[in-house]
């Protein structure tokens, strides 16, 4: 039966002339087949996506903003997420699960492989040259090690909300969200962003604060990039500098949150969050959605709203019993036993 189906949508797709169409049968057959159990009669009926001006990296930003209209990247899909692995989720911390088989996560990024920003329409990004292994991180929950491709950030129109992911129902006013792929078991970052294990993202919360002196070199080159797709030549930045001096970590298996929705994300959620003043998040605010020419619209609210977190578990690589004022009770002594 799904067989035909796909045969008939696609037939549908040779038709169709108008981009638009395409995407939304695209989008049908994603459903029906994603819904079924014929996941590999998906990625056979797959097709390639539409390519933008610029080929883009960035899998996991946007998706419908809070009481606001939809982003551009989501006004003319269709899409509904299937699957039982999507992302952001609420981090409940009484509900995370300490694993000490955790290792400690390693990090190691060369600044010479930072190699340009530019704003894609959804967000800025900051991408580096992936083809050898001289920025990477491994340990953590990885097998093995996953190489830097991009970074960029969410964020909202105030201070009051931003973040994709959050805890305890806390909203932070922006995340970074480092993305690294696994280049021992894929050829490309394309291949890896669609199948399970994929990809590594590291999250981290921004919060109000003092100034961040090393994100004020990111916040000076956003006039150049106001508009979508602007691109500047932006070398030699380590974004480690962006991370806090925490290593504690939560992490779960997760998807994109952006089209496709591919549930091929490894997530570390950085528990420290790091600090910011107003000033550099409104920065962030002055940049645009649309290009040069076209009517001007604010990119603010670039994120996906939570996920449900399903049958899946949160680890954490740290005990937290003390941060809920658990008093663990103490054993019982002989005198107090015995009748």
């Amino acid at each position: 039966m799904f067989r035909n189906l796909g045969f008939r949508l696609l037939s549908c797709l040779v038709i169709a002339e108008c981009s638009k169409l395409k995407m939304t049968v695209m989008s049908h057959l994603r459903v029906s087949l994603q819904v079924s159990s014929c996941t590999l009669l998906w990625r056979r009926f797959r097709v390639p996506r539409l390519v933008p001006l610029r080929s883009c990296s960035l899998y996991t930003c946007t998706y419908r903003t809070r009481n606001r209209a939809l982003p551009p990247l989501w006004e003319n899909l269709d899409l509904v997420p299937a699957g039982d692995r999507q992302s952001p989720i609420n981090i409940r911390w009484r509900d995370s699960v300490y694993d000490p088989g955790l290792k400690p996560l390693t990090i190691s990024y060369d600044p010479a492989t930072c190699l340009h920003i530019w704003n894609n329409g959804y967000s800025f990004l900051v991408e580096f040259e992936d083809t050898t292994d001289k920025s990477v991180i491994e340990g953590g929950p990885l097998e093995h090690n996953y190489r830097l491709k991009q970074f960029h950030f969410h964020w909202g129109a105030i201070d009051a909300w931003g973040s994709e992911h959050t805890v305890d129902s806390k909203c932070y006013p922006a995340e970074l969200h480092l993305v690294h792929w696994n280049a021992v078991k894929f050829e490309s970052f394309e291949d890896a962003a669609l199948e399970e294990n994929g990809l590594a993202v590291i999250g981290v919360f921004l919060k109000l604060g003092k100034h961040h002196k090393e994100l004020q070199k990111l916040v000076d080159t956003l006039p150049s990039i106001k508009h979508k797709d602007t691109l500047v030549k932006f070398g030699s930045f380590d974004p480690s500098c962006l991370m806090p001096t925490c290593p504690d970590y939560w992490t779960y298996s997760g998807s994109l949150t952006t089209p496709p929705l591919s549930e091929s994300v490894t997530w570390i959620i950085k528990k420290q969050p790091v600090e910011v003043d107003h000033d550099q998040l409104e920065q962030f605010r002055t940049l645009l959605f649309t290009s040069e020419g076209e009517k001007e619209k604010r990119m603010v609210d670039n994120f996906r709203p939570l996920q449900p977190l399903m049958n899946r578990t949160v680890r954490s690589s740290f005990r937290h019993d003390y941060v809920l004022n658990i008093q663990v009770k103490p054993e019982p002594t002989a005198s107090e036993v015995s009748p």
